[in-house]
């Protein structure tokens, strides 16, 4: 019985010596074949993005509540000033529709002013990073 155990050890280390020897045939190279637009694309992406500077500007809130409110009021506040862009941002549990991307204080009060005439409400606000 101990001459079968021996020769049991005996076969299962020559047996995973040779498979760890095939395990390391997976160190080849495989080419990755992408198309050229998809690279322009990244590159171009990459461009836009590094042009946003959503954290760096003062925006204007004009509005802080339900979803469908929310939207109403963007819509009619891009109705009536083309000229600012406006998003609506989430925060758990109420959306707010912020206005404007305003690079200094001043310029952002200015067009408060002129907002606050529709939106008694609004408030300067600078997003943190």
């Amino acid at each position: 019985m101990r001459i079968l155990k021996i020769n049991a050890l005996k076969i299962a280390a020559v047996f995973l010596t040779f498979y760890s020897l095939e395990s390391t045939a997976q160190q080849q190279e495989n080419p990755i074949s992408q198309d050229p637009k998809f690279e322009q694309l990244l590159n171009e992406k990459r461009k836009l993005n590094s042009n946003i500077d959503i954290n760096d500007r003062y925006k204007i809130q004009i509005y802080y509540g339900e979803n469908s409110n929310a939207r109403k009021t963007l819509a009619e506040f891009k109705k009536e000033y083309q000229d600012l862009d406006g998003t609506i941002i989430f925060e758990s549990p109420t959306y707010k529709v912020w206005v404007g991307s305003f690079k200094s204080r001043i310029e952002a009060e200015r067009q408060l002013v002129k907002v606050k005439e529709k939106y008694p409400y609004a408030l300067l606000i600078k997003p943190s990073k």
